[in-house]
């Protein structure tokens, strides 16, 4: 069972003064050890006023316990532990507890995730942690209030490099070959614990006093050479805006930053040890928008060594205290600090849209809900989620141009102090926000973090043409107008911008009369717009032609707003598209509304019956636009668009053959496996053709891309195939079972597919509780990537009805809102 609000507040209020001493033989992942598991053991200090508590330590084997100098009998260490829990009686005021055991390795990334490359047989065993993982392990107590130190000491492959939370003092050459020694940390909350084994390729270099390093697997070293020198910048450039924002230090001694496989996260933000999908080092080409978006990544990570390390929530219910913070902090510092000029539009674009659905679902929540509405850690795991994320992030933005920056800088910095290498909690935050301002924060707080759901505003005309903004809903808004008027043709030119306050009262722009208006158009606040009739008509015809980069996002993520709620019908969407999407000039648009709409409108809003036609007018706005655009980055979007949409075999087969598109488009790995995945769904590639593709790539994306193209093909064998290798296998790994039900699902295939859709609804929750948590998340994000029939929506109801896995219910319910109507 996960630990419950109640479990973690009466053991915090009776453990202090926590530390660990932590030994990791990791020697057995490199020979083969037949248990496939690992050595550990935990020495751990702690004051207690209670003579009992627990461990957490899950799936433990050959275990060992001494409690204050008395070693435990066998019978008496089995009778106390439960397999994820071990018992401690007989405390005293100081404790010395410490266990010993073999702890398995894992495959779906919550643990000690072990991982051969098959680009050239080297093995990796990596730590990655979050909550309730850190216990999969080391003992430890595992919640986020109980802060402490780390020393760590690890036996590893003499050749392997190991890097983890604290600075390295022996490096596995010294003295004893292979033994790992790293210095004592300063305290943080153990869910963040992290170690990265294996023959790491690494780069590093020393800033502000302080030892940096990239690592990556050595098979991508060549990758990690390329990129290193920005990389590099990235991170140093990062790190001295910080300073400028922040008078809190960075308070670990040291910062490594590895690409590492198999993480179920995008990125985990371990004190001193920041670790990445590996997938973030592509081979082949790296587009600007990669980079942007990678430079986002980095910079929401490192503001975590603040939100999140230097001050921890105290309890799961202020995850927002983190993870807004670090995705609003992400996007500002890498455009500031960094230079990514635009990177606010991947918020606009590819986030914030998702955010304002998870809003309308029955799983919303308040961006800050009580303690007691989170009141276990499963529970706890359904909350990282757009609202926290994306909407705490517009919520964070729209509090900066409410407030003003400088207020909110001076509340954020003695939040930092009051509560350095402590915890905080919402009611921390709100005081220091509000000793730095004299506006009424306590009741933008309540307005803003205490309630789910988001106001409308609405554009509307008087009988004389002039156009009046109005608010439905209860909270301040702080919000930019701008005005365009049509130019013959339909060309939109911008005449003014404001920024206005809309509260209970409307704002008349008695100057505005006649002109095109467009509502939030910096995205400075979380609300569903709804424009005037006229202003819509007119940027149905003109959005292309707007000149602000933002401004345009806006309007996209209006048609995509409107496209959810089916206020525009989809045929009509796909108008939009066609019309508009060869002439976009921003490569983060073009990405987003291939993104948007294949993977959104096309499998959600249009019937299995037009699908393929649906696509065909994507693939056709792809060709046109690679006809006309001169920049080569939204050339590589679009030929990227193409690769997945075209149905003209010759034309790809062409550019396997020739390794470059007709526009000029170089196949680097991943444009080539989407060619190859393309040819397979819709049967012009076997399977001896896709094996030859694999073992000419010889990579891990070589095997998951042929996976993928294999499960595509649109046979009832190759479903069949794909089935068995993806519901039988207890093993599969995680990102084997993304790329096997990737290739699977096709709104193209529905017919094909039926029996499968119903197969899902019956194994899933089956594998969701026999693999836990984090495989759970990856099973409901498999959830059937084409339109449902009634009776398939049905079986998905009577499946909702039935005894399911928390996490896997949460993903399930929340597809089930995505497919009625949303409120309008």
């Amino acid at each position: 069972m996960s630990l419950t609000l109640g479990e973690a507040r009466t053991r915090a209020s009776l453990i202090r003064d926590v530390s660990y001493e932590i030994d990791l033989d990791l020697t057995d992942a490199t020979t083969g050890h037949a248990s496939g598991t690992f050595g550990c053991t935990t020495t751990v200090r702690f004051t207690s006023s209670a003579a009992d508590t627990f461990l957490e330590l899950t799936a433990a084997t050959d275990l060992a316990v001494t409690v204050n100098g008395r070693a435990l009998p066998a019978d008496a260490a089995r009778s106390s532990y439960d397999g994820r829990r071990l018992l401690l009686t007989g405390l005293v005021e100081h404790n010395v507890v410490t266990v010993a055991a073999r702890v398995p390795y894992v495959t779906d990334g919550d643990g000690m995730y072990l991982f051969t490359d098959p680009a050239d047989g080297e093995t990796y065993a990596s730590a990655y942690c979050g909550m309730d993982v850190a216990q999969r392990v080391f003992a430890c107590f595992d919640q986020n209030d109980l802060k402490a130190t780390v020393a760590l000491g690890v036996t590893a492959d003499p050749t392997w490099t190991v890097v983890a939370n604290g600075r390295v003092l022996e490096d596995g050459t010294d003295r004893d070959a292979g033994r790992w020694r790293f210095a004592t940390t300063e305290v943080f909350a153990i869910p963040m614990f992290v170690v990265c084994a294996g023959p790491w390729h690494s780069r590093t270099w020393e800033h502000a006093g302080l030892p940096f390093g990239w690592h990556a697997r050595r098979s991508l070293g060549a990758e990690l050479d390329r990129d290193f020198e920005e990389l590099r910048a990235t991170t140093t450039a990062c790190f001295d805006h910080y300073a400028t924002l922040f008078t809190e230090p960075m308070p670990y001694d040291s910062y490594d930053q590895a690409f590492v496989p198999g993480q179920n996260w995008g990125a985990l933000e371990s004190p001193g040890c920041v670790t990445y999908r590996d997938e973030l080092l592509p081979r082949g080409r790296v587009t600007d928008l990669a980079r942007s978006q990678r430079a986002s990544i980095i910079a929401h990570e490192m503001a975590h060594m603040w939100f999140g390390n230097l001050v921890t929530m105290t309890w799961w219910e202020d995850t927002w205290l983190q993870e807004s913070f670090a995705d609003y902090m992400g996007y500002r510092v890498s455009a500031d600090g960094a230079g990514f000029a635009g990177a606010l539009l991947q918020h606009e674009l590819l986030r914030k849209p998702s955010a304002y659905q998870a809003d309308e679902r029955r799983s919303t929540h308040p961006v800050a809900p009580e303690a007691e509405d989170v009141p276990d850690v499963d529970a706890a795991s359904n909350n990282f989620d757009a609202i926290s994320y994306s909407k705490g992030n517009s919520v964070l933005r729209q509090l900066v141009t409410w407030l003003g920056d400088d207020a909110f800088l001076a509340g954020v910095n003695a939040y930092l102090g009051a509560h350095r290498l402590g915890n905080g909690t919402l009611a921390d935050f709100m005081a220091a926000l509000d000793s730095a301002s004299d506006r009424d924060v306590l009741g933008w707080v309540h307005a803003w973090l205490r309630t789910s759901g988001f106001d409308t505003i609405r554009v509307t005309r008087d009988g004389g043409g002039v156009p009046v903004v109005s608010r439905d809903g209860t909270r301040p808004h702080r919000l930019r107008l701008t005005s365009y008027d049509e130019a013959p043709g339909g060309a939109l030119v911008e005449r003014e911008s404001v920024l206005v306050d809309v509260g209970d009262e409307p704002v008349r722009l008695d100057d505005w009369a006649g002109r095109v208006v467009v509502p939030n158009s910096h995205g400075e606040t979380f609300v569903r717009v709804v424009p005037d009739t006229a202003s819509w008509s007119a940027l149905l015809s003109g959005l292309s032609s707007i000149d602000d980069d933002l401004v345009r996002a806006i309007a996209w993520t209006t048609a995509f707003d409107l496209a959810h709620t089916r206020r525009l019908p989809a045929e009509d969407f796909l108008d939009l598209v066609s019309r508009h999407l060869p002439h976009e000039r921003h490569v983060t648009a073009v990405a987003a509304v291939l993104t948007r709409t294949l993977d959104s409108v096309v499998p959600r809003r249009i019937a299995s019956s037009g699908a393929a036609h649906a696509v065909d007018r994507v693939a056709d706005a792809c060709a046109r636009g690679l006809d006309t655009t001169l920049d080569e980055q939204v050339r590589i979007e679009l030929t990227r668009g193409l690769a997945r949409t075209s149905r003209d075999t010759a034309l790809l087969q062409g550019w396997l053959t020739d390794g470059v598109t007709d526009h000029g488009v170089a196949l680097d790995p991943a444009l080539r496996w989407r060619v190859v995945h393309r040819l397979a769904e819709v049967g012009a590639l076997d399977a001896d053709a896709i094996e030859t593709e694999r073992v000419a790539d010889g990579t891990i994306d070589g095997e998951l891309g042929a996976a993928r193209a294999l499960a595509a093909r649109p046979t009832v064998e190759a479903k069949d195939a794909a089935w068995t290798a993806l519901a039988e296998d207890d093993q599969v790994s995680n990102r084997r079972y993304e790329a096997l039900t990737s290739g699977l699902w096709s709104p193209e295939q529905a017919d094909l597919l039926a029996p499968y859709v119903a197969a899902y609804w019956q194994v899933s929750p089956r594998i969701a509780e026999r693999r836990g948590q984090a495989f759970s998340q990856v099973v409901h994000r498999a959830f059937p990537a084409l339109a449902l029939t009634d009776d398939q929506v049905a079986d998905l109801e009577q499946a909702l009805a039935g005894d399911l896995p928390s996490v896997l219910r949460r993903g399930w319910e929340d597809k089930l809102d995505d497919l009625r109507p949303a409120n309008t």
